[in-house]
């Protein structure tokens, strides 16, 4: 893809050709099942060989430190999701402590799951009331946390913390509600003490609805406009004038595709991080997948994929990791591909934390074949939901696994709030955590 308007071709083009048999959006969507089906979902089995993450050197570890130190990390933090099921808005802006009660909570969790909550039920399970946080949005928790681990890094390893820091390279990516208020915050925090010049954003686009009428298909600029889920995301940043920093003065420089890609030829890794774990709020940084990254960059392999066990008591939909027989290698299947397989059938999630070691090689890659385009309907409308997990596809990928298999701990919604309060109480209680802040706070 390289610019905008050529991907909005290629949606056209690609209904043109998988939908040529059908005249009305309706009959699109009593298909979609079927549309969007994995084309070998007969042949998948249990994951084979899957890795063992622990089973790493003590040099292993020290040499993905190394890496961080050394500046060639590159961290890309998804930030454009909106809250929809909590109905506050862009997550990365939501401050539990001055916008959630125990009692709001215990009301939004009562409606999701159909039956009375307590706020008496909802202080137990997060351990604390709402109002003993520090009053932080949940994005800026995530930013001081990446920050605060390199920082702890630095001291450790007997370096100034400033150089190290300077030497971090990022991509945030926003929705065009909130991009500026977001890049307000940045500004306000000193950029968390990293460089703003290797700080890039980019806000993800949003797209209009495809009309499909008496077989005559069009981009109805009337409809809503959506995203186009995580793997138009990245397939956005391999287009020109998409990626760009603030400079001094306020002004956005904006890369080229080949500006970008030379940023990332200099990284030995690049890791993909979810605004809503809550994992990583108290350890940012996870050594050991780095490492087992690194070790698998000097493989050939350009994608590394963590999987998790899905949660028995609350299973939930996700990319499903699964050996195809026909094609005799390890996939990872989006929920919405499995053809009706229920959530509580799907034993092993991908932990959303991929890995591309050599990340300019799985980006030229992606820039040149770009992702599968599996079909979504909303509001009578076509649209497209790609997944980033598909460069699985492109890139000779290793997916590995914990000794013990763990579910992904994240903000989803409502009900689990409790554990986001949790576990944002336990980041305010670490040792020299909010004299960290305090270091921010001074340059405000």
């Amino acid at each position: 893809m390289t610019n905008n308007e050529t991907y909005i071709a290629s949606c056209l083009e690609i209904c043109k050709t998988r939908l040529v048999n059908f005249s009305n959006v309706a009959d699109v969507k009593e298909a979609l099942v079927d549309l969007n089906a994995y084309e070998n979902l007969d042949s998948l089995t249990a994951p084979k060989d899957v890795q063992i993450l622990d089973e790493l050197s003590e040099n292993e570890i020290n040499q993905a430190k190394q890496c961080i130190l050394d500046g060639r990390f590159f961290a890309e933090h998804a930030a454009a999701g909106e809250a929809t099921r909590l109905g506050l808005g862009t997550k990365y802006l939501i401050n539990i402590k001055e916008r959630l009660s125990e009692v709001k909570i215990a009301k939004l969790i009562s409606i999701g799951k159909g039956e009375e909550i307590t706020k008496e039920q909802v202080i137990k399970e997060a351990g604390c009331k709402p109002e003993e946080l520090l009053s932080m949005d949940l994005g800026t928790r995530h930013m001081l946390a990446y920050s605060f681990a390199i920082y702890n890094l630095a001291v450790e390893s007997s370096l100034n913390p400033k150089e190290v820091l300077s030497r971090q390279k990022m991509l945030i990516i926003l929705n065009s509600k909130t991009a500026e208020q977001i890049i307000s915050s940045f500004e306000n925090y000193n950029f968390f003490g990293f460089l703003r010049e290797n700080v890039y954003f980019m806000v993800q686009r949003r797209y209009h609805g495809i009309n499909l009428l008496d077989g005559n298909l069009g981009y109805d600029i009337k409809s809503p406009k959506r995203l186009h889920n995580h793997g138009q995301m990245v397939m956005q940043e391999t287009m020109d004038d998409e990626i760009f920093f603030v400079s001094e003065d306020g002004s956005k420089i904006f890369l080229k595709s080949a500006e970008f890609e030379d940023v990332l030829e200099k990284m030995d890794d690049k890791q993909s991080f979810n605004i809503e774990d809550l994992a990583f709020l108290i350890n940012a940084i996870d050594y050991k997948s780095l490492a087992f990254a690194l070790e698998g960059g000097k493989k050939g392999y350009r994608m590394v994929m963590e999987i998790v066990a899905n949660n028995p008591k609350a299973p939930q939909k996700g990319g499903m990791a699964a050996f195809d027989k026909k094609i005799g290698r390890n996939v990872m299947i989006e929920s919405f591909q499995l053809k009706g397989v229920k959530n509580e059938d799907i034993k092993y999630l991908n932990k959303n934390f991929n890995h591309y070691p050599r990340p300019s090689e799985s980006y030229r890659q992606l820039k040149k074949k770009g992702l599968n385009m599996p079909f979504a309907i909303k509001k009578n409308h076509i649209y497209f939901e790609p997944v980033q997990g598909d460069i699985n596809f492109l890139v000779k990928t290793e997916f590995v696994k914990r000794k013990v298999l763990k579910p992904i701990i994240s903000w989803k919604s409502s009900a689990t709030t409790p554990l986001a309060i949790k576990y944002m109480k336990k980041q305010d209680d670490i040792p020299g955590f909010v004299e960290y802040i305090s270091k921010f706070s001074q340059s405000r």
